[in-house]
């Protein structure tokens, strides 16, 4: 139990966390990639960082979900659906690009999703007018992939086991389990386990500003990123 007047432990590493964020690039609008795996947490940590924001600083943080950029689901699965697909062939970066961080960084407003990947089908959100010095936070996997290179002014990657996300990730579709779907190594996993593998590699030379240890939700950490001891590497 927490102790009268004190913030729980998630919500002061959370406070410390945005402090960071809203300090990039002070006077003008900033974007922030809130990577990791499925499972990992991210949406929620999003979500919570949104909320703490007007109670932190006078500085607008605004979130979209790189899920509203799926391909279609025919084009996802045109060529199998491998972990090799699952990492190449799943989001439409170009889509991202034109609807959010290109009009973001003009000052414009924002559309914050064209697919409904549930659905699949395309939607038509309603553009989203942010301030001059707004900090946006696009939540999502593969975000420190070659090709977002020079995208986002900061990095931060929240990480967990996959003897971890593997199952919190699946029990958000508490109807589609199947019996030993939580394990890492169960064939239902295998394309998103090996996509982040796939992933990892890729992204091993580029560094995040923060790591977000989000293996127990309630007592998560911060964690500054070592060169020296590279911990995105294996995460």
């Amino acid at each position: 139990m927490t102790a009268p007047g004190f913030l729980p432990l998630r919500q002061l590493v959370l406070v410390d966390l945005l402090g960071l964020m809203l300090a990039v690039r002070p006077g003008e609008r900033a974007v922030i990639a809130l990577d990791g795996p499925d499972g990992v947490g991210k949406t929620r940590l999003a979500a919570e960082l949104v909320a703490l924001a007007p109670h932190v600083a006078g500085r607008e943080l605004h979130a979209v979900s790189v899920d509203g950029f799926h391909h279609p689901r025919e084009e996802r699965y045109a060529r199998g659906r491998t972990g090799l697909t699952c990492y190449q062939d799943s989001y439409d970066y170009d889509a991202l690009r034109r609807a959010v961080l290109w009009p973001f960084r003009a000052g414009e407003d924002i559309v914050p999703a064209v697919f409904d990947v549930h659905r699949d089908e395309a939607v038509s959100a309603d553009p989203v007018a942010l301030s001059s010095d707004a900090v946006l936070l696009v939540e999502g996997v593969f975000l420190r992939r070659p090709e977002l290179r020079g995208e986002w002014d900061a990095t931060c990657l929240v990480t967990a086991p996959e003897s971890v996300t593997v199952p919190r990730g699946n029990a958000r579709f508490p109807g589609s389990r199947v019996s030993g779907d939580g394990l890492p190594g169960h064939p239902a996993n295998a394309r998103y386990v090996e996509a982040q593998r796939l992933y990892r590699l890729q992204a091993r030379t580029w560094a995040p500003e923060w790591i977000v240890d989000n293996t127990d939700l309630q007592r998560p950490e911060l964690v500054w990123p070592d060169p020296d001891e590279p911990q995105w590497f294996d995460q």
